[in-house]
């Protein structure tokens, strides 16, 4: 449940702040990290409305990337990546990528970010053709020899667009829930980068 008090002598202006009011602010912020996982899960039930064309709404679609992920033997952050690979559609399309991968960026190490927010070029190569786009962004646009690159090509090819089965096994949200809250539960720094 989130905290509401406020503090009775906060400031209107950022510049005429106080270390006080901050330690009250983090305080707060710390006592309430909780909704951020609230919000999450929330996000991500949205995603069942959302079937865009697809065989399975997007929901199932990240269910079923996350299970692969975690069925194939990935660590916790890459298995959170992969259920919250697509939550930026509840938002927008175009760039759910590069929403999703800062929604997670507090909480996953660089190159779990890196790899959600390239994922859409990598994934590219199986359907940008389609639309007269290149498919090969991720040999032209992305060095391969970055930290991250083999982790987003492993996600893409053999998990996120593997992911559109009706039949295929798949985890429901409740099972992710306890990774997500104990990921989320604090940030990597005291400022969320």
């Amino acid at each position: 449940m989130a905290v509401t008090d406020a503090n009775p002598e906060s400031f209107t202006r950022m510049d005429e702040s106080t270390a006080e009011q901050w330690a009250h602010i983090g305080e707060r912020t710390f006592a309430n990290q909780g909704r951020v996982a609230d919000r999450l899960i929330m996000l991500l039930e949205s995603l069942a409305e959302i079937s865009d064309g697809f065989i399975t709404d997007q929901l199932t679609h990240c269910l079923q990337t996350a299970t692969m992920a975690e069925k194939a033997g990935a660590d916790d952050e890459m298995i959170f990546g992969a259920l919250m690979h697509d939550v930026g559609k509840a938002i927008s399309v175009p760039n759910h990528g590069a929403i999703s991968a800062e929604m997670i960026q507090p909480y996953v190490r660089e190159d779990v970010y890196l790899a959600i927010r390239n994922h859409q070029d990598f994934q590219g190569m199986h359907y940008y053709g389609h639309f007269g786009a290149p498919t090969d962004l991720r040999h032209t646009k992305y060095d391969s020899s970055e930290p991250w690159w083999q982790l987003c090509a492993t996600f893409t090819d053999d998990w996120d667009q593997q992911a559109f089965d009706p039949d295929a096994e798949t985890f429901p949200l409740e099972h992710f829930e306890p990774l997500i809250r104990r990921i989320t539960a604090q940030t990597k720094s005291a400022l969320g980068d």
